[in-house]
């Protein structure tokens, strides 16, 4: 009997040829653009279908699996708490970095820069208004995943005060069967996998090849250096001295949905693998099931990092130096804006244009990074990822002490 190929060796498989044949093709782009790029379209259009219904069945199954209303906002407390955390150590960790290899960073010519961005300044208590959805089926309709989620603890929370208590309730097992429905769906989606990084990596490859030799290479080395410092370090020590994980298993356990996340540039789309790697590590399945689609809304480490890194960046082409209190001012801002920022492709521009604005950089530096955002894009989201892991291993094994402590008592 012949052994089945792993869908993670799939999914490497697919990257190599991708990365080959996108250097292939550096002389004509426009092939892998036009016949490749749109089967990877296909791919990440089936993903944003099935997301929106998936996540909310998912909130409404881990909150209505705890059975307690106490019990939710317990974890939903230390879910927010660690995340924060995490992201305000992925800002200093980008920002020292950069700082300490600024100088390679050259001053370049910033004449005819031009780029057009909607900008706006953060607003925390507009950010807490659209938070809240004033119509049931527009997030859905706009992908807007932290509407999604607050109404699903809402539909969460009313029907654990409907079942009073009762074990039985038909809602329950409603709601259990239509999230299995779109955990289904998805995974059927997940098969094509391979295929869907193929084309998705190709056209980056061919598109951008020759330009990361050139002076971008090196913010781009030193964005990934803070990628995979933060992933080490804070992960590392958090999964072992709070999930008792080891760091090992930890990241070979979550290497497939590290490697979507990595072609896809999605945490939203990486949400369905993800909870399946974290399970397997432990992470208990009502917890993940809540701790998980709240992070890929609200946990952006790799983002953070990426700002550290690319204002530092942009100062220095531009002769700017920043001060002390600026450099706090992108650490608060880019904690803030990591809320509610959707776990899509190409939503860190926007982030960066606020976090610009908030230290009085010119915006239109973000020409300097646009060209290869792409790039810095597949690697932030596999931190963002990550991190949302091994906030569900670590909630998990607090959840499960905290019960062994009252069991001990009683």
């Amino acid at each position: 009997m012949k052994k089945k190929i792993s869908l993670t060796l799939q999914i490497f498989i697919a990257l190599v040829l991708a990365i080959l044949v996108g250097i292939l093709l550096t002389g004509n782009p426009d092939i892998a653009k036009n016949y490749i790029k749109p089967f990877g379209t296909i791919f990440l259009n089936l993903i944003k279908w099935v997301v929106g219904p998936l996540v909310f069945f998912s909130i409404i199954s881990g909150v209505i699996s705890m059975r307690d209303i106490k019990k939710v906002g317990a974890i939903g407390g230390k879910t927010v708490v660690y995340y924060l955390c995490t992201t305000a150590c992925a800002v200093i960790i980008g920002l020292l970095l950069a700082n300490l290899l600024k100088g390679l960073f050259p001053v370049l010519p910033t004449a005819g820069l031009s780029y057009e961005v909607q900008t706006t300044k953060i607003d925390f208590m507009q950010t807490l208004v659209d938070a809240f959805p004033s119509n049931f089926l527009a997030p859905f309709v706009n992908a807007a995943m932290l509407q999604i989620i607050v109404g699903a603890l809402f539909v969460g929370f009313a029907l654990l005060l409907l079942s009073g208590g009762r074990e039985d309730f038909k809602a329950f097992s409603a709601v259990d069967t239509l999230n299995g429905l779109f955990m289904k769906v998805m995974e059927i989606i997940l098969k094509l996998s391979p295929i869907g990084v193929f084309c998705l990596m190709t056209p980056v490859v061919a598109e951008n090849g020759p330009q990361v030799l050139g002076s971008l290479a090196l913010v781009l080395m030193v964005a990934y250096l803070g990628y995979i410092l933060h992933m080490v370090l804070v992960y590392s020590a958090t999964v072992s001295s709070l999930g008792h994980v080891s760091p090992l298993r930890f990241f070979k356990e979550m290497m497939p949905a590290m490697m979507l996340a990595f072609s896809s540039a999605s945490s939203v789309g990486t949400l369905p693998l993800n909870m399946e790697c974290s399970q397997k590590l432990g992470a208990d399945r009502d917890i993940s099931s809540f701790v998980l689609p709240l992070g890929a809304t609200i946990n952006m480490d790799g983002t953070a990092i990426y700002q550290g890194v690319c204002a530092i960046f942009i100062a220095s082409c531009f002769g700017i130096e920043l001060t002390l209190s600026q450099m706090l001012t992108i650490v608060l801002t880019a904690t803030l804006a990591s809320i509610g920022t959707a776990g899509v492709p190409g939503a860190g521009v926007v982030m960066l244009a606020m976090v610009l604005q908030s230290v009085g950089l010119p915006v239109e530096g973000i020409a300097l990074v646009v060209g290869v955002d792409r790039l810095f894009d597949m690697g932030r989201t596999v931190v963002n990822i990550t991190g949302d892991a091994s906030c569900a291993i670590v909630v998990s094994a607090l959840e499960r002490r905290k019960q062994q402590k009252k069991a001990a008592k009683a």
